[in-house]
Order: structure tokens, then sequence, then C-alpha cells
């Protein structure tokens, strides 16, 4: 979306394989520990505001700029039911496959069979959504952002793309956005060579309890 609205920014990584996203300074602007979460120096009245949470710091620049976000209240609407169904469906099933399939230390074949078939159901209705319109909500919008990075990792998650025409196409069109291409390169090099099945990094990412504080 940044990059989308051609706005400038500073990107500071957080490594969570290393227990970064627990440090104070970033709690309190992402309490929930997660990323990713935006800082906007200029926010409303002139003051810094934060945000964490991806659908709401999507929301939040798409008002900031007037772009990828309708001001019509029917096709507001129809971009936010769509990012809403991201928030609390692809994204989360799909986050639950790569748990099961690809960082799990036991094969758990029914957990894994459970999140392949419904990341499978999901991509299915962005297949017939996509039948006769070329993004979700009819026109480019946050809610086509909020998805690709999800669907682009449709081979991790045990899926064919080829068995969704209408959603490969969708893929292909969004990854050929110069936007697209910039953002899902950005950072990748700090992203290599973490072994998620090392016992101290799943310590860290995996089976956290509530904190007194």
């Amino acid at each position: 979306m940044l990059e989308e609205c051609g706005l400038p920014y500073v990107m500071k990584p957080v490594n969570i394989s290393k227990g970064e996203q627990f440090n104070p300074d970033f709690l309190e602007i992402s309490p929930n520990n997660r990323m990713p979460a935006i800082i906007d120096p200029q926010g409303p009245g002139g003051r810094p505001i934060s945000i964490f949470e991806s659908g709401a710091i999507l929301q939040y620049l798409g008002r900031k700029t007037g772009k990828f976000y309708p001001a019509d209240e029917r096709a507001r609407v129809e971009v936010d039911q769509w990012l809403f169904w991201q928030m609390g469906g692809v994204g989360p099933m799909a986050g639950q496959v790569h748990h099961f399939k690809n960082y799990a230390l036991e094969t758990l074949t029914y957990a894994i069979n459970r999140y392949v078939n419904e990341v499978n159901r999901l991509y299915g209705v962005m297949n017939i959504r996509l039948k006769d319109r070329p993004f979700i909500a009819g026109k480019y919008s946050i809610a086509d952002m909020a998805l690709v990075g999800w669907v682009n990792g449709w081979e991790r998650q045990g899926q064919d793309i080829n068995e969704f025409p209408n959603l490969k196409r969708w893929l292909d069109a969004l990854k050929a956005r110069p936007a697209v291409k910039r953002g899902m390169t950005l950072g990748l090099e700090l992203r290599q060579g973490i072994d998620m099945k090392d016992p101290n990094v799943q310590a860290v990412l995996f089976n956290q309890r509530a904190r007194a504080s």
C-alpha cells in the first residue's frame, strides 16, 4: 500500500526468531507482538499515530490518501467485507497450513488435511468471485493487497493454483504490478537463513502463553 500510494517510509525490521517482538518499545506500538505495525509521524491533527493489524493499517492509509479505498459507502462495504474475509479466513487458515505442514516437529495428518482443505475451499470462493471481475471488490483495492501475499504462497499451502484459473489470472495480474513487486521483495534477504525447526526459534515463536505484563 505504501508503494502503491508513493508514500515515503522507513522499514524497521523486527527479528521474531530472536524475540524482538517482545521488546517494550515494540509492544507500545503493537501490543499483540505481531507485525506489521506502523507509525505515521503526520497522523490526525498533525500528531504521530501508531497502528497495528494489517487491515486497520490498510484502512487508515486508504482514508489518509483517498486511494484504493472508496469513499462511496456501497463500494467501501464491498471492499471491507473482502478485507475482513481475508483477516478472518484466508490469513488464519493459510497460517495454520504453514505451521502444521512446514514447521511442526511431528506430522499431524488430521490437522494438515483440515487446514489444506479449508484453504482449498477459500481459494474456490475467490475463484468464483473473480469469474466476472478483475479484482476481488471490482476495482483494485486494499482487499487485493491484503490477499496477494497469502495466495502467492499457494504451493506451501498444498494447493495447485492451476485448479483455480480465475484466481491464477488475478494473482499473475497483481504480481505484475511494479508496486507489488517492490513490496514482495522488500526485506527478502532478512528472512533467509532462519531455521524454523530450531528448538530455540520454536520456543520463541510457538506455544507462547499469556504474559503477566
